[in-house]
């Protein structure tokens, strides 16, 4: 098969998005099909990554012009429609054009500023369209539907997309990379002897509002032993990235700053906490069993973070809570290894990270042409 992404990362709209479209496509290609990216020349795109990774790009202009629709289609314009760029009209002609004309069995879409109008201007021209969203909060026109969030239901998309679409919910579907699912048995056993020595602090690609630096200062507030070691990682188009490095020299802690990494599963077996972003990353943690406190980000994550909250998985932060709060919740774990073991198993007991297996079967088995 040959399979188009159309997904964007920039400051604004962050990595998660071009980062699961990845998984995803890794997993088709070593299942010998083709795959292709479309993506904006948006400020902190990850062009370079995709181009690394070996994957045909096709890299859209960043022209400018009126974002609101210019036919007379009816439609409500979807909430994150700014995140295009450009009209709707404008990059679903480019994507036509990167397309050009060739076989298309399938057209991933994941872009929350892209629903019906766009899927049905390029329809005709692709074999079939998944789309992969998180807020069922825009109709779509498509044949598959990924929504790998917990606490989602399959009826929240019923007015939203067509009856035959076939609808993948939950996070037993969540794209993570093979290195999860290949370090989860060893992850598992030495959750059942925590301790709380190594913290992994992942606050996103891009981390626009520095929380990374909110938690670091929140850290010094805590009691938590000089000895500890803070493993901090960051994206390399992340702004506060050399504030952060400053800030990392002078903690009282054994800490070290890392950029871009591709080596996240071995550093997540590795911690003994993660302090986390409530975003696509919370299926890596639960997938190793890694306790975590997760901050909310972006409204979008609120769901995803309430849902594993009650599920007893996580807990969970607003960043105006981290100076107060998570100094003590801290010190509460490092006196109740229970609390630690109690965690790691409600958190593994929500995805198993077969996802993207799972999906690569779908896509062959729900081609309509």
């Amino acid at each position: 098969m040959r399979i188009a992404f159309r997904a964007d990362a920039s400051v604004q709209i962050g990595t998660g998005h071009v980062m699961r479209c990845l998984t995803l496509a890794d997993a088709l290609r070593a299942q010998g099909h083709e795959c292709l990216f479309i993506c904006r020349d948006h400020s902190g795109n990850l062009s370079e990554l995709i181009a690394q990774r070996g994957f045909e790009l096709h890299l859209l202009s960043q022209e400018t012009g009126a974002l609101h629709s210019t036919g007379s289609e009816d439609a409500a314009t979807p909430e994150h429609a700014q995140w295009l760029g450009v009209p709707w009209q404008q990059d679903a002609a480019q994507t036509l054009n990167a397309l050009n004309g060739k076989k298309t069995d399938w057209l991933v879409v994941d872009h929350y500023a892209l629903d019906v109008l766009w899927e049905r201007r390029v329809a005709a021209q692709v074999n079939n369209i998944m789309v992969i969203d998180d807020l069922a909060d825009r109709p779509h026109q498509c044949q598959l539907l990924l929504d790998q969030n917990l606490g989602r239901k399959a009826q929240d998309y019923d007015d939203l997309i067509p009856e035959a679409c076939t609808r993948l919910i939950g996070p037993h579907y969540a794209l993570l990379r093979p290195e999860f699912a290949e370090l989860r048995e060893a992850s598992l056993e030495r959750r059942q002897t925590p301790k709380l020595e190594r913290i992994l602090i992942t606050l996103g690609g891009v981390d626009q509002n520095n929380v990374t630096g909110q938690v670091l200062d929140a850290l010094v507030q805590s009691s938590l032993p000089p000895e500890t070691e803070l493993d901090i990682v960051m994206g390399a188009s992340a702004p506060a990235l050399e504030t952060v490095r400053q800030q990392s020299e002078a903690l009282p802690f054994r800490s070290s700053v890392s950029v871009n990494v591709s080596d996240m599963a071995e550093r997540m077996y590795m911690a003994d906490l993660c302090i986390g972003a409530a975003g696509s990353t919370s299926w890596e943690r639960c997938c190793l069993g890694l306790p975590s406190i997760m901050v909310v980000l972006a409204e979008n994550q609120r769901e995803i973070g309430h849902a594993l909250e009650l599920s007893g998985a996580a807990y969970l932060l607003d960043k105006e809570e981290l100076p107060g709060q998570l100094g003590p919740l801290l010190d509460r774990l490092r006196m109740s290894r229970s609390s630690m073991v109690e965690l790691s198993g409600r958190a593994n007991a929500v995805c198993d990270g077969g996802g993207s297996a799972r999906l690569v079967e779908e896509l062959s088995r729900n081609q309509t042409r």
